[in-house]
């Protein structure tokens, strides 16, 4: 899905370094800031369309430079992320990117990583991409692009999950996800492959860049 993002949302994580996710943030053709990383993105050099959050951890200079660019969100039931996806939604944006949602706390990544099966339904796709690899969460059958060689986990979301697997090098076939751990540290074997859905269930695909 590289390259065809509608909108790219920069979370307060650590910014990306690889060129290809800096592309990303060049090309974007809607780029909203969580206003936390509002500092690293303009450090970077590039102006967003938005900046969305409750603007605590903007500075007072960025605030009056880019005024016009903020949209003030308070909520406290929720983060600054889920706030702008929630915008894009109201937008009708249906494929999203999120850069910058982890590498520091590892609490704060997981809860972002844990609410992309929030937003899919609600949403065409969504995927969380950092400068290691991307997650992309699925409720049904999906075939993904790939190259041989590449790093693959699966993680179940939901108890007994049960999935088959096509194009891996260790092949699943109607196994129970019950952990985590389960379909961890697997390998595609050409330019594409599959994860079938037998029940179900929310799962999450890590491709390892």
């Amino acid at each position: 899905m590289e390259n065809t993002y509608e909108v790219v949302i920069l979370a307060n994580g650590l910014f990306p370094k690889k060129k290809r996710l800096l592309d990303i943030i060049h090309n974007a053709p809607m780029l909203i800031c969580c206003d936390g990383a509002a500092s690293h993105l303009y450090e970077f050099g590039k102006t967003p369309n938005y900046v969305i959050g409750d603007m605590d951890s903007i500075s007072s200079s960025l605030k009056e430079l880019w005024k016009d660019l903020l949209i003030y969100k308070t909520d406290q039931n929720t983060n600054d992320l889920t706030k702008a996806v929630e915008f894009c939604i109201e937008k009708g944006f249906k494929n999203i990117a999120i850069l910058g949602a982890g590498g520091l706390r590892e609490d704060h990544a997981l809860a972002n990583i844990s609410l992309l099966h929030l937003y899919l339904p609600l949403v065409e796709h969504v995927e969380m991409i950092s400068d290691f690899g991307t997650f992309t969460p699925i409720c049904k059958t999906q075939q993904f692009k790939s190259k041989k060689g590449e790093q693959v986990s699966i993680f179940s979301l939901t108890p007994s999950t049960i999935i088959s697997t096509q194009g891996l090098k260790f092949p699943i076939c109607s196994s129970q996800l019950s952990s985590w751990w389960e379909a961890s540290l697997n390998q595609s074997e050409g330019e594409k492959f599959t994860i079938h859905l037998e029940s179900v269930g929310k799962i999450l695909v890590y491709q390892c860049f």
